[in-house]
């Protein structure tokens, strides 16, 4: 009977123990997504961040974080955006790896106050890598004559339908170090003197959640449920937070257009099968 009349008092006047939002950062990391697969970017998770760091009586926010990377842009600007809250709602940040954190997964789990794994999650993978695929010699084969016009002496850098160039590789490269010593930067701001003396941290291998220990790539190895209740007490409970909805309950995509026709319904039925190659080709990286 008191169980009874407890639930008919209003949620806020319940004594239900501590409740700490849990926001899921799980899949590749890429810019847009389609009505047929949702990616993991700042459009997609940014409502979901927000709610959860609103929460007032709720001390940290956790992010729980399954990634084998993709956009360092994209990586980046989750980070910023969670830390930015942190410190806006004055909210501690635990990050638990599942699976992988790794590349830009790992720069999202940076953004943590504390970072947890599980002895067999992979870590790390701190580098930047490009990939893609040439196509000169099909189309010699089946008769194509490739024709391009350019202002500009460096538009067409990387053609895929062109030999490759020394000069453009080394162009590509130059990117990748710029981009390397930023994630490097950022690495070094949030882990500090809790980074091993490890030439190989930053060389791009990725490692078990137990040797990330041993080089400070996280806190502490356990599991979230276990962890939050040893921290905020036995009635603490974890309260998955979602973006926004529609009327019928599904997500709503962070950025999207109506009334899509039949052309851009099957443009983006050809963009989605090319973007479930690439998150496959970045999971299987690590094994997955």
């Amino acid at each position: 009977m008191a169980g009874v009349l407890k639930r008919l008092v209003p949620k806020r006047f319940r004594d239900d123990g501590l409740v700490i939002p849990v926001v899921r950062l799980h899949g590749a990391i890429m810019s847009g997504g389609s009505r047929f697969k949702q990616q993991l970017n700042l459009a997609s998770v940014a409502p979901a961040l927000e709610k959860a760091f609103s929460k007032k009586d709720s001390p940290a926010v956790v992010l729980s974080i399954n990634s084998p990377g993709g956009s360092p842009v994209q990586s980046r600007m989750i980070f910023d955006r969670i830390r930015a809250l942190a410190e806006e709602k004055n909210k501690r940040v635990l990050v638990f790896v599942e699976d992988v954190a790794a590349s830009g997964g790992y720069m999202i789990a940076l953004a943590g106050d504390e970072i947890f794994a599980d002895a067999t999650s992979i870590v790390g993978s701190i580098g930047v890598v490009s990939g893609g695929f040439g196509f000169p010699e099909l189309l010699k084969k089946i008769g194509v004559e490739r024709r391009v016009y350019t202002a500009g002496e460096n538009k067409v850098i990387l053609d895929p339908f062109q030999p490759e160039k020394e000069s453009d590789i080394d162009y590509l490269k130059s990117l990748q170090v710029e981009i390397h010593e930023i994630f490097i930067d950022m690495v070094k701001s949030r882990r500090g003197s809790a980074l091993a003396d490890n030439a190989d941290i930053f060389s791009g291998l990725f490692w078990t959640g137990r040797r990330g220990l041993e080089l400070g790539l996280v806190d502490s190895l356990g599991d979230m449920r276990a962890e939050i209740k040893k921290r905020y007490g036995g009635d603490a409970k974890l309260e998955l937070v979602s973006g926004a909805k529609d009327f019928f309950g599904r997500k709503l995509p962070g950025v999207g257009a109506k009334g899509a026709g039949m052309e851009q319904v099957a443009a983006a039925a050809v963009s989605g099968l090319a973007e479930t190659l690439e998150e496959k080709a970045l999971w299987s990286r690590y094994g997955l």
